[in-house]
């Protein structure tokens, strides 16, 4: 048995240790907004926080995760309020969409660090996270505006 706390609940599940945690948050807690891209950690689109910290869920035992808390998208914020949600609305992030609640998993652990990151920093710290679409331009402008209005 694993438990942890998620999106400020406590949870616990019984896979087999070495299962992903992405499954565990999907399949077990039936939280979808973490997504499974490539199954490798090299997209980004399962991205969640472990103790605040930004990792690949598919590439995460959930045995890793006992004891700790984990962050999901849903659990950013209640009502999409989050400075992030809103700037990605704002600045017309999302196109397919479905890179989204791992870029914004991914941006959310660089603002809690630099509260003002400049444009290199937020293409470095975000470099990994990849979006189909294209939208780079567009993510680091939503960057930008939930820095300010954060």
């Amino acid at each position: 048995m694993v438990a942890f706390t998620i999106n400020g609940k406590p949870a616990n599940a019984n896979p087999a240790p070495d299962t992903p945690l992405l499954w565990v948050i999907r399949e077990h807690l039936k939280l979808t907004g973490t997504k499974f891209g490539c199954g490798a950690g090299l997209c980004g689109a399962c991205t969640v926080h472990v103790d605040g910290k930004a990792v690949r869920s598919c590439q995460t035992a959930v045995s890793e995760a006992d004891g700790k808390s984990i962050t999901t998208i849903e659990g950013l914020s209640p009502d999409s309020s989050h400075p992030l949600q809103k700037a990605w609305v704002a600045e017309q992030v999302p196109q397919c969409g479905y890179c989204q609640s791992g870029q914004i998993m991914k941006a959310a652990e660089l603002l809690a660090a630099n509260k003002t990151p400049s444009r290199d920093e937020i293409v470095a710290h975000m470099d990994g996270n990849i979006c189909r679409c294209g939208t780079y331009t567009r993510i680091i402008a939503a960057i930008q505006r939930a820095a300010k209005e954060a």
